[in-house]
């Protein structure tokens, strides 16, 4: 699950507010938190422990996230495909499968 549907999810359940949220951490205005909800920005270190403690959950399972997002063996193209592939909904995503996986070397185009 992408960060930002992550901590949707928490503050909903948590009944927090984005203004809460900005009050609690560290750096991070109302604008910041904003834009980590929409999935326009990446909290640091710092505010993402502050996330896992304010939500009550471990920063591993928010980091885990961070990590195959910002994977270092992935080139630029492969975080720009995963990122326009998590935006599509499920049908858009499997067409979009349909289609690479035709187009695998050696494997005969349909006529």
């Amino acid at each position: 699950m992408a960060l930002d549907t992550t901590l949707r999810l928490l503050s909903k359940a948590s009944g927090l507010t984005v203004a809460d949220i900005a009050t609690a951490i560290p750096r991070a205005g109302i604008g910041t938190v904003n834009a980590w909800l929409k999935g326009e920005k990446m909290p640091g270190r710092d505010q993402v422990d502050a996330l896992a403690r304010m939500f009550g959950v471990p920063a591993g399972a928010l980091l885990s996230e961070l990590a195959s997002t910002l994977d270092p063996a992935r080139t630029k193209g492969e975080h720009e495909l995963l990122a326009a592939y998590r935006s599509l909904n499920t049908r858009q995503q499997g067409a979009l499968l349909e289609v690479a996986r035709s187009m695998k070397p050696g494997r005969k185009a349909a006529r």
